[in-house]
Parts: C-alpha cells; sequence; structure tokens
C-alpha cells in the first residue's frame, strides 16, 4: 500500500544506510507531520506486538486502536497526525521525558482546548493553579478531580451521586454483594456490568423461593419454620442413626448392649476430672441407653452433653407432626427424614452468590420494582456526561504519547536505536552474563514452538535459557552470541546469569542451543579442533578399553586362585595342565616381514614428502603450508562467510510476532558489538609467573629431533642412490 497524498508537496526525506539497507532518518516535526507520505515498503517493520516490549504496555495499547493486541501502520500513523495537531510545535517529542508546558497545546485544535482545561483542572485540584507544566507523575491519584456527587464520565455511580434514599440504598446494596468497582472519585460503586449480575442473580434466587414457596410446594412441611427445624433436624441427625444402630445390635444380641453402652472403667476414668456438659469426651458417649427396644428418649434420660440439641429436635420437628411425645421410635425418625428430603432436594439448588442470603422482600421489590431502569439510567447519564474525566484521558494519552512514542517510530518505521548502538531497542530485554561474555541482543520469547520454527532461520548462533528470580514468574529468554569460541557453550544445563531494563538479576539455565557459525576465525580452527576432539575420543576408548582388559584379566587371575581351595579349605592340588601350543616360527617371521614392509613404506613415503618439501626454495616452503592449511581450513571457512552474510535480524522478531519488512542483516562488525568477551581493562598489570601453572611437554624439541632426523634419513638415502 502507498500511502502518498497528493494534497500536500512530497517531503524531502533523507535515509541513512545501516544493517544492509536504507532507512529513513526520522529527525525533524516536518518527517513526523508527512509520515503518511513515506511509501510503506521503505517501512522496517509492519506490526508490533502490544506486549513483551520495553516500552509501556499501556501506551501500545493506546495506540492499538482496535484492540487487536498489536500495532499496525494505521495506528501509529493515526497516533502521530493526532500528536502533531495537538501540539504547537511536534519537535518537543525529540527531548526525553514525561512532562508538557501548557504552552505546547495548540488550543485552536478542539482536543487541545480539551486537553489544556483537563490539564489545568488537574493542577487546580492537585492545588497547583499557577503551575505550567503537567506530567504523568500528576496523574497517579486523580480522585480529588473528582466529587462523590458529580456526574464524571467513567460510567460507575456511587451511592452518594443520587439523593434518592432508595435508589442509593440499591446502590449501596449491590456494591455489597458484587464487591464494587471502583470510581474516579475513589469511591466504590457500580457499573453497568455489575448491575446486569446482580439483577441476573436476584431473578435466580426469586425464581429458586418460587419453586418451594408455592402454595401446592411440599418443600416447606413444616410451613415458615421448615428451615429451622431442618438445622435442628440436621444437627443432631448422625448421633440419633448412630444411637438406633446400636439399638437394633442390642436387639440382634443382647450381649452386645454392654459392650456398646459406657463401660464401668470409662465412666471411672471420666469421674476423676472436673466433668462438662459441653466436654468432647461425654459428647462421644451413647446419646442414652442402648437398649433392644430401640425408643430414643425425647426428655430423660439422655446424654447431657445432646440434651439441647434433642430438645430443639422435639420442639421444631417431633412435636409440630406428632404432637407432644416422650420417644421416638426408629419408624417415627424415618417419617421425618422422609418429609424433609423434599427441602434438601430444593435446598441443594440454592444459587451459590451472596444475593441469596439477602431478605426475600427486598429481592421481590428490586426484581418486581423499576430499580434496574432507574440504576441503569443513572449510569447512562454518569457516561454521557464525560467533561474533564473524558478529556483527563486525552491528557493522559498525550503525556504518554509525549514520552513513548518517537521510540515507537524509531522502532517501527526505522531500526535507529538498534543499529545506534546508543542505548537498546524496544525488543532487547537486557543482557546475558554466559561463558565470560555478555551478550546484548537478547529477547524474550513469547511462543516457544514458533520460535523453534523461525528463529534458526536467523543465522546466528542463539542460546535459549529459562530465567528464574524469587517472588517472579519465570522467564524465557533467546540470546543472540556473536562473538568468542562457543567450544564450552556448546552444554544444555550451564548457567549464567540475566540483567532486565530495570537493572535486576535473574539466574539463567541453558535450556537449548541454536549451533551457528559466529566468525570466519573460528571456522579456520574448526578442522583441527575436530580432528583433536576425534583423536582424544579415541584415545579414550582405547585406553578404556585397556583398562577392561585388564580388569577382566585380574578377575580371571583371583576366580582361579579360589578354585584351587575346597569348600574345608583345603588346597587341591592343581590338575595337570595340557601341553603349551608349539610356537609357530613362520608365522612369526610373516607378521614381522609385513610389519617391516608397512613401516619402510610409510618411511619412504614420508621421506619422499620431506625430500620434495625441502627440495623447494625457501620462499616456496611458507606458501605450501598456507596452502595445506587451506586445502582443510578453506571449506569451513568457505561455509562459515556466507552462513555468516546471511545472518538477519528479522526471523528473530517475526518469531516474536512482529512483521519485519526488511531483511535487517548483522554484519561481522556490527554482531562484534553485540556480543563482548572478557579482557583485561586498560592500563592493568599482569604478572605472568604461575605457581600452579601445568608443567609444559617438550614438543618443540621433539619436533626438531624429528626434522633432524628426516634430513638425516633423506641424506642417507640419496648417498646410497634411493632417493636422486
Amino acid at each position: 500500500m502507498n500511502t502518498t497524498s497528493d494534497a500536500r508537496p512530497p517531503h524531502r526525506w533523507k535515509f541513512f544506510r545501516t544493517g544492509g539497507f536504507d532507512q529513513v532518518c526520522i529527525e525533524t516535526a516536518d518527517d513526523l507531520r508527512h509520515l503518511d507520505q513515506l511509501d510503506q515498503k521503505l517501512w522496517a517493520v509492519l506490526t508490533v506486538p502490544t506486549s513483551g516490549l520495553e516500552l509501556d504496555e499501556h501506551t501500545l495499547q493506546l495506540i492499538d486502536s482496535r484492540g487487536e493486541g498489536c500495532v499496525r501502520v494505521p495506528d501509529l500513523l493515526a497516533a502521530v497526525k493526532w500528536t502533531c495537531e495537538v501540539l504547537r510545535d511536534p519537535q518537543i517529542l525529540f527531548e526525553p521525558g514525561d512532562t508538557l508546558p501548557l504552552s505546547a497545546l495548540d488550543e485552536r485544535h478542539a482536543d487541545g482546548a480539551a486537553v489544556a482545561g483537563a490539564a489545568r483542572a488537574l493542577l487546580a485540584a492537585l492545588g497547583r493553579p499557577d503551575a505550567q507544566t503537567v506530567g504523568l507523575a500528576d496523574l497517579v491519584d486523580t480522585s480529588a478531580l473528582f466529587a462523590p456527587h458529580q456526574f464524571n464520565g467513567d460510567g460507575v455511580v456511587v451511592p452518594g451521586l443520587t439523593q434518592e434514599p432508595d435508589l442509593s440504598a440499591a446502590i449501596a446494596l449491590i456494591v455489597g454483594t458484587q464487591g464494587g468497582v471502583l470510581d474516579r472519585s475513589g469511591e466504590p460503586g457500580v457499573d453497568q456490568a455489575a448491575l446486569d449480575a446482580f439483577a441476573a442473580a436476584a431473578q435466580a434466587v426469586c425464581d429458586w423461593r418460587a419453586q418451594g414457596e408455592g402454595p401446592a410446594s411440599a418443600v416447606m412441611a413444616w410451613g415458615a419454620d421448615t428451615p429451622a427445624a431442618a438445622a435442628a433436624f440436621e444437627a443432631v441427625q448422625a448421633k440419633v442413626e448412630d444411637y438406633f444402630t446400636r439399638c437394633r445390635l442390642a436387639a440382634f444380641d443382647p450381649r452386645a448392649a454392654g459392650a456398646l453402652n459406657a463401660s464401668d472403667q470409662h465412666l471411672i476414668d471420666l469421674s476423676a476430672g472436673l466433668l462438662a456438659t459441653d466436654g468432647a469426651a461425654i459428647a462421644a458417649l451413647p446419646l442414652a441407653l442402648v437398649r433392644p427396644e430401640a425408643r430414643l428418649p425425647l426428655r430423660h434420660g439422655l446424654n447431657p452433653a445432646w440434651s439441647a440439641a434433642i430438645g430443639a429436635l422435639r420442639d421444631r420437628v417431633v412435636t409440630p407432626v406428632l404432637g407432644e411425645a416422650d420417644t421416638l421410635s426408629v419408624e417415627q425418625w424415618q417419617t421425618l427424614s422422609a418429609r424433609l428430603q423434599a427441602w434438601r432436594d430444593w435446598f441443594a439448588t440454592r444459587p451459590a452468590t451472596p444475593v441469596a442470603d439477602l431478605d426475600a422482600a427486598v429481592l421481590r421489590d428490586f426484581v418486581a420494582g423499576d430499580m434496574v431502569g432507574r440504576i441503569a439510567a443513572l449510569i447512562q447519564a454518569d457516561t454521557q456526561s464525560g467533561g474533564a474525566a473524558q478529556h483527563l484521558g486525552l491528557l493522559e494519552k498525550l503525556l504518554r504519547l509525549r514520552r513513548d512514542l518517537l521510540t515507537l517510530v524509531r522502532n517501527f518505521v526505522n531500526l535507529a536505536d538498534f543499529y545506534a548502538l546508543k542505548g537498546k531497542a524496544i525488543f532487547q530485554a537486557g543482557t546475558l552474563y554466559l561463558d565470560q561474555r555478555s551478550c546484548d541482543l537478547v529477547m524474550r520469547v513469547r511462543d516457544a514452538g514458533r520460535h523453534a520454527v523461525l528463529a534458526p532461520l536467523s543465522g546466528t548462533f542463539l542460546v535459549y535459557c529459562q530465567c528464574t528470580r524469587k517472588d517472579e514468574a519465570p522467564i524465557d529468554i533467546v540470546a543472540a552470541v556473536t562473538g568468542g569460541d562457543v567450544d564450552e557453550m556448546m552444554v544444555v544445563g550451564r548457567n549464567g546469569v540475566f540483567y532486565d531494563r530495570q537493572g535486576r538479576d535473574w539466574h539463567a539455565s541453558v535450556t537449548r542451543i541454536v549451533s551457528q557459525p559466529i566468525s570466519v576465525r573460528q571456522a579456520f580452527w574448526l578442522p583441527y579442533r575436530r580432528l583433536a576432539r576425534m583423536v582424544g575420543e579415541q584415545v579414550q576408548k582405547f585406553a578404556l578399553a585397556q583398562d577392561k582388559k585388564i580388569e577382566a584379566s585380574s578377575t580371571s587371575l583371583v576366580n582361579a586362585a579360589g578354585d584351587k581351595v575346597d569348600k574345608s579349605g583345603k588346597p587341591v592340588s592343581p590338575a595337570p595342565s595340557t601341553a603349551p601350543a608349539a610356537f609357530d616360527i613362520a608365522k612369526f617371521a610373516g607378521i614381522f616381514a609385513a610389519a617391516g614392509l608397512a613401516v619402510g613404506a610409510l618411511g619412504t613415503a614420508l621421506a619422499a614428502i620431506f625430500s620434495g618439501f625441502l627440495s623447494l626454495p625457501a620462499w616456496k616452503m611458507p606458501l605450501v603450508v598456507l596452502g595445506l592449511m587451506l586445502l582443510v581450513s578453506g571449506p569451513s571457512m568457505l561455509l562459515a562467510w556466507l552462513k555468516l552474510r546471511r545472518r538477519n535480524l528479522g526471523p528473530l522478531l517475526d518469531a516474536n510476532g512482529w512483521a519485519v519488512n526488511i531483511r535487517a542483516r548483522i554484519n561481522l562488525p556490527f554482531g562484534a558489538t553485540l556480543t563482548r568477551v572478557a579482557q583485561l581493562p586498560g592500563g592493568a598489570s599482569r604478572a605472568l609467573s604461575d605457581p600452579y601453572a601445568d608443567k609444559g611437554l617438550p614438543w618443540g624439541r621433539w619436533l626438531l629431533t624429528l626434522l633432524g632426523l628426516a634430513v638425516i634419513v633423506i641424506i642417507a638415502l640419496r648417498m646410497v642412490g634411493v632417493l636422486r
């Protein structure tokens, strides 16, 4: 899409080249005013997420007009245009800070005048009516600007907003059950969502109560006293059923009666201390004396700890149904329980809301009356009042854009903050210290699966880490390693330290590594390191095999020695051994001859190589050595060079939800600035003596000895005529 406008003369843009592409300069207010004329194909980025960046998330959400979780080109253009319209001179955006002089507002524009009015009202409410500068710090607490009895445009109404007592009481009732929404005045109130939730809950509770209170309903078997009767019944239900079960066992076997009642020893133990009817030891005794006839006494002969509860059962449950009674049979108990079952089933469907605890008459009046409509009208009036509250929102938006807009532009239209190296770009999360180096190109990982697919396409050596910190949620990061060696880095589980942009330190543990070339120099030595690693592995394998051989031989000798002792510990005479195999002199001579021929051939080949090398002129010898080294290291260096030319920032950002429009290269000189290896500070002194240094091996003397022997062999062979 080309956004060039024909209504204005074309703006003369300036470009700078860095990162392998041309980037537009954003240096003046005119550059911002004409940003909609810049061909979108020249923009560095087309989409930026609103989260996970080192930029205020609320600012990005204000710019994201569609609420999609990302800032697109039209969103940024609209924010730039609005900011330039309400400011007299947008050049102030190029000055860091979040304060704004009132004189910078263009009051000829409607929004500019509204913002200026809101700023003056805010400063007056804060006790600074003569102040000429407003900042984001002034917006921390705006409750002084709004009185509870006045509309403020936030769509939240508090009890003090109305002079009608019933309306005020209803709002307070909703706040008490729904929790309330904080009004701009600082007091809890009700918005439309809270009103709708309360109305729905009130209707559900009224419908539920209607099911149990209908004239034909069997739920209220005790009438209005049914809830109290149910509570009295359930308070003793378990204990009464325990008593009837004991009586049935006594009827089944008379011998059980003594065991099911309290034993003499138990009663003696109880008598040793102070007794109280509410004691746990007495309450644990049977409800009454266990007898085979299974009738529960309701007045006399009860366990003292349960007499009050049984009295409530008698008065609230038994008497209204069975009349005055002194005892209760199993059948009567089951009849009472069956009559309560309908109430139990109905009560189980009670809506799980605090509204169900409110008075039934109050709820019926609320649902049947016009209270919902009256509160909704009050909320609508508050919302439509606008006034200073709405303008205060515009003031906050302008102050946030004054602080953050240019930073976003320099990470969106171009990538100036990243390539300037004067600070950090909004996608750089901090610095990772690992393996004697610091990595500055560190990003948060939003989606590990997406990152695993796209990030390796950057051609950059990547280290993924999980970072943890006390009282903080773990975060995942990825760091680009662009300098130093990585021989020791290739270990998952290594630990480092990550410092975020606020300077807080996190424990970083390596979870994954994406191996890529780091430099051509490293690629030069790579074949030799691989050869050394292979030789070392083979030597280790050989040493391990020999160690196992010796261990097996020692084990067999020990076992053989053990076999020479019988079960009683007496030595056993060894069995006569068979005669050793005859020595095959012919076979040995053949092996020796073959080995001699191999050594001779190898010596001849080496002698020919050395002879040819020494026969060269002195100036050619270094060229031959250099050619051999290039022959070994050349392919690795060429491959590394080709990959380093493709090293690109784009896939790293795309993996985090960006839409990068250019190929932002990370070449060797720039990459070297993103990772710093450990170096001694300038002017530092260094003592070279190390009392614990490893003793060096005499490789030099051995090499000179071998060269001398090679020269002697060549001369001798020439003298005998083997070499010419």
